[in-house]
């Protein structure tokens, strides 16, 4: 024990003696650990928010959708009804789903709506549905104002609204828009209830369901079915599109995460039987989304870490470089000790000692440098737009999530202090076998 204090007392004092040159020796592995901590923590970060966004839509969940079928299909099989072309689910189809899954949580059918949303002058394309107040519970949809829908709204067929936060601000950008009026088409509805931002836009959750939840109305779908008909027109800069769906969309959930994908199977081969090859519906199982992203996300923390590990082993290189320079420097010193009485063993020790030492003083600083990167990252970079100059370049919703994981901090340290231990056992071994009285000789 003694000896071992007297190495490791004499390997601080060299390090000590050549401050400056520990430093500059120690920035590759301070770095090295930094970058894996930062890069593993953004990885986690955007791992942990596309999953989030995922999840929104319900691990439970199976999203039946009508959608325009390709060309050649309309053409050879597709129905049209003089100019509205007519494809998707039927109500038909609804109740066949009802009847063949008795078990499920909850089937939630979405009605489209409407070409246009009017308030005044103001006027956006519309992007309105009648659905069923168990919508709520199955889209994990969140009130930030008033109330949604119930189900004395759907006995009532009343004319009542729930918007989402971006009709809300460019409908209602000064007021309140709770209890004023809102049209869809020429139909009058009174606002109930403001929808919460999702922060879907533009991210995964909107890519699946391939529109932006901020945008959405909410009514409920007897009113939609005794006010409106299944024909639904566009009209775009001179032209229009015109519809007729009778269902947009169903939402089924399986009651338990165990039985989705059995559940997801059944349903296909279930709407295969009215929609051969599936043209002009689509179903989306969140659940598999899911478990391919966490695969995904896997194997890019994986390449992550080998990109960041790269670092690691440049400051191994340096460090094995510098102890290499340091033998020839301190030939005459390992002589004199030689000639004391050291053996190999302790100038072996010695050296491992200081490499050591330097690696795990440098691995500490740059796991504190990662954790500290980890998170300005994620605090600063939302501040960005505010800046001058630079803010004008930044998009306005612009972050950087960044999620630290215990064992990335461990393992970079780790192998930090290992990458310096056994990058030092090379120039130790050098200075060890040389022999002593040329080491005396030396100058």
């Amino acid at each position: 024990m003694q000896f071992l204090l007297e190495v490791i007392k004499l390997g601080l004092n060299n390090l000590r003696l050549q401050l400056l040159r520990s430093i500059l020796t120690a920035l590759g592995i301070i770095f090295g650990v930094a970058a894996v901590i930062t890069m593993v923590s953004i990885g986690e970060g955007s791992t942990a928010q596309a999953l989030a966004q995922i999840e929104r839509l319900g691990a439970r969940n199976i999203i039946v959708r009508s959608q325009k079928p390709p060309e050649s299909a309309e053409q050879g099989g597709g129905q049209q009804r003089g100019w509205v072309q007519r494809f998707g689910i039927t109500r038909e189809d609804l109740a066949i789903i009802e009847d063949s899954f008795p078990e499920a949580s909850a089937i939630v059918p979405t009605k489209e709506v409407g070409s246009q949303l009017l308030r005044g002058e103001k006027r956006q394309v519309s992007q309105a549905f009648g659905t069923t107040p168990d919508l709520q519970e199955v889209a994990g949809i969140v009130v930030e104002r008033g109330r949604y829908l119930n189900n004395e709204d759907l006995q009532t067929q009343a004319l009542v609204a729930v918007i989402g936060t971006e009709v809300a601000d460019s409908l209602f950008p000064l007021e309140d828009p709770i209890g004023q009026r809102l049209r869809i088409d020429q139909q009058s509805f009174e606002i109930i209830g403001v929808l919460a931002p999702v922060g879907l836009s533009g991210g995964a959750g909107a890519a699946l369901i391939g529109r932006d939840l901020n945008l959405d109305v909410h009514v409920p779908i007897t009113t939609v079915r005794a006010t409106f008909g299944d024909t639904v027109v566009r009209r775009t800069s001179g032209s229009f599109q015109a519809s007729d769906v009778q269902v947009q969309e169903i939402y089924l959930q399986s009651p338990s995460r165990d039985r989705v994908i059995e559940d997801a199977a059944r349903l296909r081969r279930l709407m295969e039987l009215t929609h051969p090859r599936l043209e002009d519906v689509s179903l989306i199982v969140p659940y598999e989304l899911l478990e391919n992203a966490r695969r995904q996300a896997l194997t890019g923390q994986w390449i992550s870490g080998a990109i960041a590990a790269i670092s690691l082993l440049v400051g191994g290189i340096g460090i094995m470089n510098i102890m290499l320079a340091n033998v020839t420097e301190r030939t005459r010193e390992i002589g004199v000790r030689r000639a004391l009485g050291a053996t190999r063993k302790h100038i072996v020790a010695q050296f491992l000692v200081e490499t050591g030492v330097l690696s795990a003083i440098g691995g500490l600083i740059g796991v504190a440098l990662g954790i500290g990167l980890a998170i300005g990252l994620d605090t600063l970079v939302p501040l960005l737009p505010r800046v001058p100059v630079i803010g004008d370049a930044v998009p306005a919703d612009v972050s950087l999530p960044t999620v630290l994981s215990l064992w990335s901090i461990l393992v970079a340290f780790l192998v930090a202090a290992a990458t310096g231990l056994i990058f030092g056992i090379y120039p130790a071994r050098k200075a060890a076998a040389q022999d002593p009285i040329v080491a005396l000789r030396h100058d």
